[in-house]
């Protein structure tokens, strides 16, 4: 059966005369085969986001199948999130290019499905941040790339110290921003959506509530400014084990989580816009 580009899709096993439960077998088949093709071209990007796929007539000239399989392979791209299909005369499949901000999203679906704490969101990030600190000391290129983010970030901390709300805000970026930076895409993808969710709940619960914890003291403000302060200056001059060390005593204070995580359990539509 022909495929993109002269391809062909094959056929698992030799063809022979079926009965009707092999015919049913068959089938699912050569729709995980038509799906395995286009979902290479998605991730490719060889066919970007919201570009159409080619309609079913074509998809069918294409790989030379029936349109069982073709509707199959579509079902199962548009359950992965991959495709959006537009039912009616106007139809079609929408691609859905992967998004790193919704992996976040979805992690809090699962972990609020679960009933997880907040607490144990801050378990993990308490246990990944500081990792993620060493790396950034470690990159070659940290003084243009992460230190002169966080550097401005903490300027712009400073500006806000007489705001308790919108200091914790400026906090949390910062924190957002050294993972970011720190040079591991697979870290920066995980811990990044750990500091998402985090974020999240900071920014929306503790704000409903107008309980910062210690935050709202002054003194606690600057204490938190001056470790940020302290872990940027141990990046700066690539102190790695100095960074992941400050990195982890700053995270365990009890004000870093305790009016935010105390008691509630994740809830991952906060995360729905992201």
């Amino acid at each position: 059966m022909q495929s993109g580009e002269g391809k062909t899709v094959a056929r698992a096993g030799p063809t022979r005369a079926a009965g009707p439960g092999r015919s049913r077998l068959r089938q699912p088949r050569l729709a995980n085969l038509v799906a395995d093709q286009l979902r290479d071209r998605i991730l490719s990007q060889e066919l970007g986001d919201g570009a159409l796929l080619p309609k079913q007539e074509e998809l069918l000239e294409e790989f030379g199948v029936s349109l069982p399989p073709i509707r199959e392979a579509l079902r199962i791209l548009e359950t992965e999130g991959l495709v959006t299909v537009l039912r009616g005369n106007t139809g079609g499949a929408v691609v859905r290019a992967p998004q790193a901000s919704k992996v976040a999203y979805m992690l809090g679906l699962v972990l609020q499905a679960e009933r997880v704490g907040v607490d144990d969101v801050a378990v993990a990030l308490r246990s990944l941040e500081p990792v993620c600190a060493a790396l950034a000391a470690r990159r070659a290129d940290r003084h243009a790339t992460v230190a002169a983010v966080l550097a401005a970030r903490v300027e712009t901390s400073r500006a806000v110290l007489d705001d308790a709300d919108e200091y914790v805000h400026q906090a949390r970026v910062f924190h957002e921003e050294l993972v970011a930076g720190c040079g591991n895409a697979t870290m920066i993808l995980l811990v990044g959506a750990l500091e998402s969710l985090w974020s999240a709940h900071v920014d929306t619960l503790a704000r409903q509530s107008v309980q910062l914890g210690a935050f709202d003291d002054r003194a606690a403000r600057v204490r938190s400014v001056e470790d940020h302060v302290a872990l940027l200056g141990a990046i700066e001059t690539g102190e790695a084990a100095r960074a992941e060390e400050l990195a982890r005593a700053h995270f365990s204070a009890p004000e870093r989580h305790e009016f935010v995580a105390a008691g509630t359990t994740v809830h991952g539509t906060l995360l729905r816009d992201a």
